[in-house]
């Protein structure tokens, strides 16, 4: 025994050299000697020989001398080898060996091992004995049976009670509370669906009676199982599944604290912050502060990424203070969240860097006439995505911003209101009719084709010179780009209308051989029915009327 004692003292004084300070090995190593769910003492162990596995041989030698009716706890002795203090029974069995370390362990001074040894071990070992067979006796275990018995009861009538409280607390808030929520529905203008509100209340009353249930039959199980001593353990480890998880969040909230002192702190500056930018730059988009060289149209998507950059700014400070920011969960969580939008959102980036330099490059303007691609329309909305344009026909076309930007861009109504915007049509005439005449009965058809301006004066080009006809392009201009498809109806009626009146056939777009008579509509004809006549007070002739815009 000697023997095992000495290897027991040079391992634990290798470990020592080893392992750093003694208090900290001590600290790390000891492990706890209970009986039926209660600590005795704590002892220290090493590598080679763990403080769990000798706490667990200690407790089972103890447990074992308890079972012995013929063991009397008064007969342990206790006396020093080598060193260290030993506790023998009188039939010199060893039940603890008490090392430096496990005074250590338990708080206790070093200067008097032998006086903790006989005073302290000694008495607790006694107690241990005592306690386990008094827990074990008939009348004991008889008492505790009745007991159980009769907290069993008192959770069946507990449990009626509760179940009963909340069927008539259903059925009074079925019988107030419902015809309210009906009534609410009417107010709301059917928003507000009373049978998915009533069954959000039946859900709630029906999860609270189900954790107050729970929370009885927890409370009556840690009673039961703490009466009876091979249960004991089991009725600490389930209050331990309770207390344990909330004394871990207390502990990390009060640990927190100043970081979420911090985080409330950033959170008011940068709220404000973006405030007063939002004042800043809305006097920009309004015009009471201006700056050269920066459009007021750009204000506003100026102020989204200054704000992104802040809230993005923000976070980086922030990220740190975060409860749980350095744990490996969050770490990895984060990465993978990283990782997902970077594979994801790649058109999403594309689209809303597109449609900041679409904004930056003054290509068009809500309300501006464009054409993107084959699409012609007018801008409803520039978003950070999309672009949405109203069709000639009413469609509304989403465009994304990535498309436009790869695409060239026809803005009609850039120059329009400064310079006018070119209308322009073409028709194919024969040659034998003068060319100057061809051009003077186009210009007649514009002049005759409200809406248009007078100035810049329409022109004529010659734009080809084909086998069978010269190809006449009329060049005529508008402030409004919008009226650009009645303007064109308008303007093709006028030159059909000319060109018949001078008996000049239009021979676009295709020519084989001469008629014997020209292909023209004589004015005797324009009126014939269904079409209204010009004196019909009841009728309007159409092509007459005002220019819409379309």
């Amino acid at each position: 025994m000697l023997a095992v004692i000495l290897l027991f003292l040079l391992c634990s004084g290798h470990g020592a050299a080893h392992a750093g300070p003694p208090d900290e090995a001590s600290e790390e190593q000891a492990a706890a000697v209970e009986m039926d769910g209660k600590i005795l003492f704590y002892v220290a162990g090493i590598r080679v020989y763990p403080a769990e596995r000798r706490a667990q041989e200690i407790g089972d030698r103890i447990k074992a001398l308890a079972r012995e009716t013929a063991f009397d706890p008064s007969t342990l002795q206790v006396r020093e080898e080598d060193g260290v203090h030993v506790i023998f029974t009188a039939d010199q069995k060893l039940v603890l060996t008490v090392l430096p370390a496990d005074l250590k362990s338990n708080g206790l001074m070093t200067t008097h091992p032998g006086f903790a040894a006989r005073e302290i071990y000694l008495k607790k070992i006694a107690e241990a004995v005592q306690s386990y067979r008094s827990a074990r006796t008939s009348g004991n275990l008889l008492k505790s049976g009745l007991h159980a018995l009769l907290r069993t009861v008192c959770l069946v009538l507990l449990m009626f009670v509760v179940f009963w409280c909340f069927r008539k607390l259903e059925a009074l808030l079925e019988r107030h509370v419902r015809r309210k929520i009906e009534n609410l529905e009417a107010k709301s203008h059917f928003l507000l669906r009373s049978q998915q509100i009533w069954s959000a209340l039946k859900g709630a009353l029906r999860i609270a009676r189900a954790l107050f249930a729970i929370a009885l039959v927890y409370v009556f199980l840690n009673f039961v199982l703490s009466l009876f001593p091979w249960t004991h353990y089991a009725a600490q480890t389930l209050l331990d599944y309770v207390t344990n998880p909330l004394l871990i969040m207390w502990r990390a909230l009060v640990d927190y604290l100043p970081n979420i002192f911090f985080l409330v702190v950033l959170t008011f500056i940068v709220r404000y912050l973006l405030k007063l930018m939002r004042i800043f730059f809305d006097g920009v988009d309004r015009g009471q502060l201006s700056f050269t060289g920066f459009d007021a149209d750009w204000a506003w998507p100026t102020y989204r990424i200054v704000r992104g950059l802040v809230i993005l700014l923000s976070m980086v400070v922030a990220y740190p203070y975060v409860p749980g920011s350095q744990s490996e969960a969050f770490k990895g969580i984060s990465l993978m969240v990283g990782v997902l939008l970077s594979l994801g959102s790649t058109s999403m980036t594309s689209n809303i860097l597109a449609g900041y330099s679409l904004t930056y490059r003054r290509a068009f303007k809500v309300g501006d006439r464009v054409k993107v691609g084959s699409n012609i329309g007018d801008v409803e909305q520039i978003r950070l995505l999309v672009t949405n344009l109203r069709s000639l026909k009413n469609e509304m076309i989403v465009i994304p911003n990535s498309f436009i930007l790869n695409n060239e861009i026809i803005n009609f109504s850039a120059l329009a209101a400064k310079q006018g915007l070119i209308l322009h049509t073409t028709v194919g005439i024969g040659y034998e009719v003068p060319w100057r005449q061809v051009a003077s009965m186009l210009l007649l058809a514009a002049v005759r084709t409200p809406g248009l301006l007078p100035t810049p004066k329409p022109f004529v080009l010659q734009t080809g010179l084909g086998d069978f006809a010269i190809t006449y392009e009329l060049n005529v201009y508008c402030a409004e780009p919008k009226e650009m498809l009645a303007l064109y109806s308008l303007l093709h009626s006028n030159i059909q209308d000319v060109f018949n009146e001078h008996n000049v056939q239009i021979m676009t777009p295709h020519y084989v051989q001469d008629t014997q008579e020209p292909k023209v509509v004589p004015r005797e004809r324009w009126h014939i029915p269904p079409a209204p006549a010009p004196q019909d007070p009841g009728k309007t002739a159409p092509y007459s009327a005002k220019v819409e815009t379309v």
